[in-house]
């Protein structure tokens, strides 16, 4: 099995029984990613004998990709559900000779999405542990030394390490298809990097002030990570412009799709094959279809009515919903709300 949809499934998996045991302790078992993935070799075969609490922090980040890419599609026709296995059928290697219907859905815009999420949330999860000091291997930050050019703060604090963060994931995430050179391993490579670059590239300063009476005599900043909403937003936006493109002669480089097309940056997606419509459920594509699905019947954007339900049009109705009402803020420091119904008018695609 893929390590990405290895990692994936069983973070998904966890988040499952916590929403199922409620007050009772999670417990990441690394030993389960490790037998998920045959063939298990190398670098990624060292991590799981000798730093087991980094591949706890790889299904952090797995579980943490997944929720930021359904939060990004949840209005498209594949909402990256993990549900009833079709998550899979995104993101399965080749299963052999005679299904090639396999090959042509790795390499679909959505699968290099999913792969660029998945490796930027295991670079975040691994970086925010060690600024928690939840790792023995690494800390803080303490390389940015000095003043600002104007003299008016001075580098401190704890800076997130995202060099550590993004070596992590590299050599976790990259580690089975490194020496590959199918057009495959390519874009699983490039896809995994562009995802690791949307944190590494957008690191942001933050600053404290130190002083009586709350003057800024001393103002110290350091280097943090981009809040991970950023990242996945700036990673749709990467997805909305994604290059299609081709394998060179040697098949050792990635060219766009088209003479005028300029090449794509390490930042950018790439992918092969266009993607089937997700309108009709289909196990081979991984569609679980949008039948079903509540759509905007005001709306003519993608969440729309008309769009999600691919013309076949919708039907209405009204359900009964709990709502927090009449709030009121009770000193010190408690919102106190009380439950009231409404009935609300919900559309959903036929």
């Amino acid at each position: 099995m893929d390590i990405v949809l290895a990692v994936i499934l069983l973070a998904e998996t966890l988040n499952q029984i916590s929403h199922r045991a409620v007050g009772s302790p999670l417990v990441m078992d690394h030993r389960s990613i490790c037998r998920k993935t045959r063939r298990l070799i190398g670098k990624q075969a060292e991590i799981c004998r000798k730093e087991p609490e980094i591949v706890q922090e790889v299904i952090k980040g797995a579980k943490l990709g997944t929720g930021e890419c359904q939060f990004q599609f949840k209005e498209r026709r594949w909402n990256c559900s993990t549900a009833d296995k079709f998550f899979g059928r995104i993101l399965m290697q080749d299963r052999g000779r005679g299904n090639d219907w396999w090959r042509n859905l790795q390499d679909i815009r959505e699968t290099a999405f999913v792969y660029a999420v998945t490796s930027a949330g295991v670079t975040f999860a691994v970086t925010q542990s060690c600024s928690m000091g939840e790792l023995l291997q690494c800390g803080c930050d303490y390389q940015m030394k000095g003043e600002s050019p104007d003299g008016s703060w001075e580098w401190g604090g704890c800076g997130d390490d995202i060099d550590f963060g993004y070596t992590k994931s590299r050599e976790f995430m990259d580690a089975q298809t490194r020496h590959r050179s199918d057009i495959r391993t390519l874009l699983t490579l490039h896809n995994n990097e562009a995802g690791r670059l949307a944190v590494k590239n957008f690191m942001r300063t933050e600053c404290k002030c130190h002083g009586l009476s709350g003057s800024c005599a001393v103002k110290t900043c350091w280097k943090k990570m981009p809040i991970f909403r950023e990242v996945g937003v700036r990673l749709k936006e990467r997805f909305n412009g994604a290059f299609q493109v081709m394998g060179s002669n040697n098949g050792k480089h990635l060219i766009p799709v088209g003479d005028t097309i300029k090449a794509p940056t390490a930042e950018d997606l790439v992918y092969t094959n266009e993607s089937p419509n997700f309108c009709k459920r289909n196990r081979k594509t991984g569609s679980q279809g949008t039948k079903g699905r509540a759509c905007n019947a005001t709306s003519m954007g993608i969440g729309g009515c008309d769009l999600l339900c691919c013309g076949r049009g919708y039907k209405e109705r009204q359900v009964v919903v709990e709502e927090n009402c009449k709030c009121r803020f009770h000193w010190c420091c408690v919102v106190k709300c009380s439950k009231c119904t409404a009935v609300k008018t919900v559309h959903e695609c036929l």
